[in-house]
């Protein structure tokens, strides 16, 4: 994957979707900071742009499904199934919190996919995505993401790609310093914030 982290970061500050504060993520952590993908693929010319990297990287892969965890993978996994040629399903959560194919979409046995989230931080989605369809017998070939923000390390199960990698800072709830400092936290993704325990 070529070095394109100053240009994707860059469309992130041009379009305010590189945040500072204090953020409860998606995997529970919290962090200094936040990129709100939604902000930055709001401008169709940006999610195409992202949509054509990520795909030149999967079309060796020759996958005949893109499939992506709802909601923050919609619209990037449409875009690199667009550029690919592919069909695009997606996955959402159901009541009880799991993963799950709904609204009739499903994958063939023997079907080859990839994976596609707009950003990674344990690959907690990605890997519940992995494991669904290779329950329903699809050949998993790799997965993506716009961003990776675990420096590289998340693991989810098949190989991965993403267009810019950062080490962000993350802290378990309990031993993060913003929280001690009093300063209150914001949840900014696309899953509703539950009390803390």
């Amino acid at each position: 994957m070529p070095d394109n982290n100053e240009a994707i970061l860059s469309a992130f500050h041009a379009t305010g979707a590189y945040l500072r504060g204090h953020f409860r993520l998606t995997s529970g952590l919290h962090s200094p900071e936040y990129l709100q993908c939604a902000l930055v693929l709001q401008y169709p010319h940006h999610a195409e742009r992202f949509g054509q990297l990520l795909a030149r990287e999967f079309r060796k892969q020759d996958p005949s499904v893109v499939v992506s965890p709802a909601i923050g993978g919609l619209i990037i996994g449409h875009e690199v199934a667009r550029a690919l040629g592919t069909r695009f399903i997606f996955t959402e959560r159901n009541l009880q919190g799991a993963m799950t194919l709904r609204r009739g979409f499903s994958v063939a046995p023997g079907e080859t996919a990839v994976v596609v989230e707009d950003v990674i931080t344990t690959g907690g989605s990605t890997k519940e995505v992995v494991d669904i369809l290779r329950s329903a017998g699809a050949r998993v070939m790799a997965a993506g993401s716009i961003i990776d923000r675990s420096g590289g390390a998340a693991d989810v199960g098949v190989p991965r790609i993403a267009l810019a990698t950062l080490q962000v800072t993350a802290y378990r709830e309990e031993e993060c310093p913003l929280c001690r400092a009093g300063q209150p936290v914001e949840k900014p993704g696309s899953r509703p914030v539950h009390a803390s325990h």
